[in-house]
């Protein structure tokens, strides 16, 4: 079964977010291995520089490559990224399933993103939009996202 870990900078606060992170975690049961992984986010100041974000991001990211497993492939949520259709995520997934690939690492970062360095590691940079979205509410449309790919994968009912 394949094996997704979801590696996240920030924390979900309002139970809100809990409950829909919840509902997918079982949804996702029946077709994947998910792992969420929560990362403290880097306490900056109210309006810090360009080279106190750049700090930030480097160490956010030393954290994030810890929690990567070996051999996966890395997903990098990015606004810079590439859109792709749902059936085009569900097809990346099964190319990357049918290349050998049994771990995947989704990576979402906090309020500054991710550091450049670590999406150009990325085996493939994904954005949901042009648009910016925050963090809580991006980690739950990854969760439908990746719903929804491995559902049309298994010729599921889900997707219309």
């Amino acid at each position: 079964m394949l094996g997704i870990r979801l590696i996240c900078v920030g924390k979900l606060g309002e139970r809100f977010w809990k409950d829909a992170v919840q509902e997918y975690e079982k949804r996702l049961a029946g077709y994947c291995k998910l792992e969420i992984i929560e990362l403290t986010e880097q306490r900056l100041p109210d309006r810090p520089s360009a080279g106190q974000i750049a700090a930030a991001l480097q160490k956010e990211a030393e954290a994030i490559r810890a929690k990567i497993p070996q051999g996966a492939a890395v997903i990098a949520m990015c606004i810079e990224g590439k859109t792709m259709s749902s059936e085009a995520l569900a097809d990346t997934l099964a190319d990357m399933a049918l290349s050998g690939t049994s771990r995947i690492a989704v990576l979402i970062g906090g309020s500054y993103g991710l550091d450049a360095a670590l999406k150009k590691e990325a085996r493939l940079r994904l954005s949901m939009s042009p648009m910016t979205f925050p963090h809580h509410l991006a980690r739950i449309m990854v969760l439908e996202q990746i719903y929804r790919a491995l559902n049309i994968q298994a010729g599921g009912k889900y997707h219309k």
